[in-house]
C-alpha cells in the first residue's frame, strides 16, 4: 500500500515538473509573448479590443486592478521574469525530490524489496508509513510555496547564497523558507526510508537468499539507501544553517556578517553529486534485471555489475569539486577533482558493456519495458560522454553554466532514471495492481517519448557550445544569441509534444488499474521471487516463506526445458 501511495504522489508531481517545464520552454522559445489559450489574443494586443472570454476576463482584471495569483505572476498571460526564476527553480525541485526519488525509490523500494528477497514485509512498518506521510506533508509545504506573498523560492535547486539567503536579491522570502523547509521534510523521510531499506535488506533476506543471489535492482536500491544515509545529514545541516540565516539572521553564508557563501557549495555538492547516483543506480538495478529477463540471458558478470554500482557510489563522495572549477579553488585541487572524476567511467564503461555483453547474440523481446530500458541505456551512454567533457576543467570553463549542462543532466536524470522508471512502471504494474496495461498505448507512448526527448535535449548541446547560458528570461536581449532563436523555437515545440505524450501514459497508466486486462502471476517468466508471489500481492507477500536455490538470472539453461528457472525452484 505505501508503495502504491508514493507512486501515486510521485507520478501527480512528475505531471506538475512537466507542466513547470513547458512553461520554461514557452518562455524561452517565444520571449514574453502571451501563453496560448490563457493569455491575450494578438487581437487584444493590436486593437486593446477584447473579443473573446479570456480578453474580457484579463481586461477587467486590468481595468479594477484586481491583484490576483495570475495577474501577479502571468500579467496578460505573461510569464515575469520573477515568476521565471521560480518556475526553473522549482521545476528541478520537483523533478528531483518529488517525483523521481518518491517512484524509483519509495515505490519500488517498498514494493520490491520485501518480494524480492522473500520476506513478508519491510523491518519497520510504522517507521515506513510515517516515511510516506513525512514525504506527503514535504510535497505539500513546497506546493504551497506558489502561493505566499513574493513567490515562491527563485535561486535555482542549487540554492546558492547570496540568492538563497537575502530577499534583497530575488524579492522572495517565505517563499525561499518554504523550500528550505520542505526539502528538510523530504530528507528527514528519506532518511526514515534508506534505514528501513539497509536494514530488511541486511536482516530480513529469506533461507538461500545469499548477497550475491541478489537481483541487481534490490544491489540498487541498498547503495542507494547507502547513499542516502551519508549524504542527506548533510544537506539538511546546510539547509538548517540556511534557514538560520534567513530567519534568525546568522551569518553561515554572508561575507558581510564573517561567514562563507562559497561553505554552501562544499556543503550542497557534497550531498549534490552522490544525489545524482541516488536518481540513476536504481534505474542501472532495474535495467540489469529488465536486460537479462527479455534477452533470455543471465546478466553478463553479475559480481562486477555489483562491484560497479559500489565503485561508482564511494566515487561520488570525493568528487563534489568538479561543480566549482569555477568558485576560485586552488588549481591542484581541481585537477585532484578532474581525475578523481573521470575514474568514474571505469565503473560505468563496466557496467554498460556488461549490458551489451547481455545482449550480444540474445533473442532479444521487444516488449514495452525492454524497449524503455534499451532507451534508458542508449541515453545513459549519451549522458555519460557529455559529462566526461564537463570533468575536464579546460573545457568545463567554456560549457560552465551554458545549455550543454541542462543538456547533459537530461540526458542522464531524463534519459538515464525517466525511460527506467517507465520501464519498472510497466514490468511491475501486474504484479502490482493484478492488471496489464495496453502494450499498443505503451508502444505508440515509448516512440513519442523517445522521439520528442531527443529533439527537445540533443539541440541543447549546440546551443551550449554556441555560448547560450542557462536561467536566463529572454535569449533575445542577447544579440549574439538572436541567430539560434530557431533551435530554441524547435526545443520548445518537441518539448511540449514530449509533455503531450505523457497524457497517453496516464490514461493507459489510471485505466489499466481498473479496466485493465487480469494478470497472470509471472507474464514475463522471469526468476525472481516477486513472480512467485500470488498477483496482487496479499498481506504478507507469500502463503508459504519461499527458499531460494539459485540466482536470479538463470536464463536459458541447456538441460531445461522452459528458458526460465525460478529462484524457488528446487534444482
Amino acid at each position: 500500500m505505501i508503495a502504491k501511495q508514493y507512486l501515486l504522489l510521485g507520478i501527480i508531481m512528475l505531471a506538475l515538473g512537466g507542466l513547470l517545464a513547458m512553461l520554461i520552454r514557452w518562455q524561452l522559445g517565444y520571449p514574453e509573448e502571451p501563453l496560448p489559450i490563457i493569455g491575450l489574443s494578438d487581437e487584444y494586443i493590436e486593437t486593446g479590443e477584447a473579443s473573446g472570454a479570456i480578453d474580457k476576463m484579463w481586461d477587467d482584471w486590468f481595468e479594477n486592478e484586481t491583484e490576483n495569483w495570475f495577474t501577479s505572476n502571468i500579467p496578460g498571460g505573461v510569464i515575469g521574469p520573477e515568476f521565471y526564476n521560480a518556475l526553473f527553480t522549482m521545476h528541478a525541485t520537483i523533478m528531483i525530490f518529488f517525483a523521481i526519488m518518491p517512484i524509483l525509490i519509495g515505490c519500488f523500494g517498498n514494493f520490491l524489496i520485501p518480494l524480492m528477497i522473500g520476506t513478508k514485509d519491510m523491518a519497520f512498518p510504522f517507521l515506513n508509513m510515517l516515511s510516506f506521510w513525512v514525504a506527503f506533508i514535504a510535497s505539500i509545504v513546497m506546493l504551497s510555496g506558489f502561493f505566499v506573498p513574493g513567490g515562491h523560492a527563485a535561486a535555482g535547486w542549487t540554492g546558492y547564497p547570496p540568492l538563497s539567503a537575502s530577499a534583497d536579491f530575488t524579492g522572495v522570502e517565505w517563499g525561499q523558507n518554504l523550500w528550505i523547509i520542505g526539502l528538510l521534510l523530504i530528507g528527514i523521510s528519506s532518511m526514515m526510508g534508506a534505514i528501513n531499506y539497509i536494514t530488511t535488506i541486511i536482516n530480513m533476506r529469506t533461507v538461500g537468499m545469499t548477497f550475491f543471489r541478489l537481483p541487481l535492482t534490490v544491489w540498487s536500491l541498498f547503495i542507494v539507501a547507502i547513499l542516502l544515509l551519508l549524504a542527506v545529514p548533510v544537506l539538511a545541516s546546510a539547509l538548517a544553517m540556511l534557514l538560520f540565516d534567513n530567519m534568525f539572521g546568522t551569518s553561515f553564508f554572508s561575507a558581510a556578517g564573517g561567514g562563507d557563501p562559497i561553505l554552501w557549495q562544499h556543503l550542497f555538492w557534497f550531498f549534490g553529486h552522490p544525489e545524482v547516483y541516488v536518481l540513476i543506480l536504481p534505474g542501472m538495478g532495474i535495467a540489469s534485471d529488465l536486460l537479462s529477463v527479455f534477452a533470455r540471458k543471465p546478466i553478463f558478470g553479475y559480481k562486477a555489475m555489483v562491484y560497479a554500482m559500489i565503485s561508482i557510489a564511494g566515487l561520488g563522495f570525493i568528487v563534489w569539486g568538479h561543480h566549482m572549477f569555477q568558485s576560485g579553488m586552488n588549481p591542484g585541487i581541481g585537477t585532484t577533482f578532474m581525475f578523481s572524476t573521470m575514474v568514474i567511467a571505469v565503473p560505468s564503461a563496466i557496467k554498460t558493456f556488461n549490458w551489451f555483453g547481455t545482449l550480444k547474440g540474445a533473442n532479444i523481446k521487444f516488449t514495452v519495458p525492454m524497449m524503455n530500458t534499451l532507451a534508458f541505456v542508449s541515453m545513459f551512454v549519451i549522458g555519460g560522454l557529455s559529462g566526461i567533457f564537463m570533468a575536464s576543467t579546460p573545457v568545463d570553463i567554456f560549457i560552465h553554466d551554458t545549455y550543454f549542462i541542462v543538456a547533459h543532466i537530461h540526458y542522464v536524470i531524463f534519459g538515464g532514471s525517466i525511460f527506467a522508471l517507465f520501464a519498472a512502471v510497466y514490468y511491475w504494474f501486474p504484479k502490482m495492481f493484478g492488471r496489464g496495461m495496453n502494450m499498443t498505448l505503451g508502444k505508440i507512448h515509448f516512440w513519442m517519448t523517445f522521439i520528442f526527448f531527443n529533439a527537445t535535449f540533443f539541440p541543447m548541446h549546440i546551443l551550449g557550445v554556441g555560448g547560450h547560458m542557462r536561467r536566463i528570461y529572454n535569449p533575445m536581449q542577447y544579440e549574439f544569441l538572436q541567430d539560434m532563436q530557431w533551435i530554441n523555437e524547435f526545443i520548445t515545440v518537441s518539448a511540449i509534444m514530449l509533455g503531450f505524450s505523457q497524457i497517453l501514459f496516464f490514461f493507459n497508466f489510471f485505466y489499466s488499474m481498473y479496466w485493465g486486462k487480469a494478470a497472470e502471476d509471472n507474464p514475463w517468466q522471469a526468476n525472481t521471487l516477486e513472480w512467485f508471489a500470488p498477483t496482487p500481492p496479499p498481506h504478507g507477500n507469500f502463503p508459504v516463506q519461499p527458499i531460494v536455490y539459485g540466482g536470479p538470472y538463470e536464463y536459458s539453461l541447456p538441460d531445461k526445458e522452459e528458458d526460465w528457472l525460478s529462484q524457488a525452484a528446487e534444482r
